[in-house]
């Protein structure tokens, strides 16, 4: 056991050094395993003086000790050319099929230190090493892509956090400063809304935290049960908008959690009612066996505007919302090992589809 303080050398074995010592051993044994053939092959030869072919040729034939000693001289010349043809062909080729993984190491490393930029997209044969670089760069496109989006979140999550509290700050420096000629009624209705919108950022940000940070029991729920329990404050609220709420609903018992449903089930309809066209629009909420449709009319939509969306804090051209309501739909469905698929419509608006595993009553 080293002293503290002392720093104690212990020798690196290679990947690289050790296929060039199983390069170089395989051919020694290779080597050895012919060279005791090659002697026990001589060994059956018959042990009697051996007489020239020619009678006019006077050197002496060898016999069969001096040929197993030059067997044995030779085999041992033999082995070590193998050894140093092993050990210097090993180290060569070794190193040549190392070096993709050398790439992918120090793509690794590049990645260790916070640079997502970089991909290997090795080329050439397929095997094991490519396998492996695709893998690698995958999982860069996916951390860069999550880094990405964690930074937006942070960016706006900070701000969305200071906004109420500078607007709030703002509205009492103003009453502060003028006392006498505040409408207190309508200063504390103003108050009471910006200090609401700071709870539901906060509360939609624990909502995300909890259900990234837990295991959620699912059991048979019945989605439709689920929709009618919501709708109450969903077509008030609707009203108060002059929208048009309609549902068809047929029984859908799915493998779910009913407080995560209803949530998700709020979301998707406050949504689509706060991002229409205002009053003379309509929501429509088709529920079928394992699939949610909820319906809007609003704006034209393209695309890859509708793409982000999904992001926390995420917001529509005319910034309605935390931008947090769809983020956590998306982390619900997952949950759920559902799918959720938002088209933009043609005519405007958007169309969310949500599709979560049915329940299998059979075995129940």
């Amino acid at each position: 056991m080293s002293e503290p303080g002392l720093i104690t050398w212990r020798p690196r074995l290679t990947v690289r050094l050790r296929l060039t010592l199983s390069y170089a051993g395989l051919l020694v044994v290779a080597g050895a395993v012919m060279a005791c053939i090659l002697w026990l092959v001589f060994r059956i030869v018959p042990n009697y003086p051996f007489i020239a072919a020619n009678p006019r040729d006077e050197r002496p034939a060898p016999t069969r000790g001096e040929i197993l000693d030059l067997t044995v001289k030779l085999s041992a010349y033999a082995i070590g050319l193998l050894a140093i043809i092993g050990l210097v062909g090993g180290w060569f080729l070794a190193g040549r099929m190392l070096k993709p993984l050398q790439e992918i190491t120090a793509a690794a490393q590049r990645a260790a230190t916070g640079a997502l930029d970089h991909r290997i997209g090795l080329t050439g044969i397929r095997d094991e090493f490519t396998d492996l670089s695709d893998t690698f760069d995958a999982m860069l496109d996916r951390l860069q892509a999550s880094f990405d989006q964690y930074r937006r979140f942070a960016a706006n999550a900070s701000h969305e956090l200071r906004t109420p509290h500078a607007v709030m700050k703002t509205m009492l420096d103003v009453a502060q400063a003028d006392p006498d000629h505040q409408d207190v009624p309508e200063l504390v209705k103003r108050l009471a809304e910006t200090n609401q919108r700071g709870i539901d950022i906060v509360e939609a940000l624990l909502s995300l935290a909890a259900l990234n940070n837990r295991e959620v029991e699912l059991d048979p729920v019945d989605l439709a049960t689920t929709v009618r329990t919501a709708l109450p404050v969903l077509t008030a609220e609707a009203a108060a908008a002059g929208i048009t709420l309609r549902t068809a609903l047929t029984e859908s018992v799915v493998e779910g959690n009913d407080v995560l449903l209803h949530q998700l089930v709020t979301n998707l309809v406050q949504n689509a009612i706060r991002h229409n066209t205002g009053p003379g629009g309509s929501v429509d909420v088709e529920l079928t066996p394992g699939r949610l449709v909820v319906r809007n009319t609003g704006p034209v939509l393209d695309l890859d505007q509708v793409r982000t969306f999904v992001e926390p804090f995420a917001k529509d051209r005319y910034g309605a919302g935390h931008g947090l309501g769809l983020a956590l739909v998306t982390r619900i469905v997952e949950t759920h090992q559902g799918t959720l698929a938002l088209t933009p419509n043609p005519t405007g608006g958007l169309t969310a589809i949500v599709v979560l595993p049915v329940a299998d009553l059979v075995g129940g």
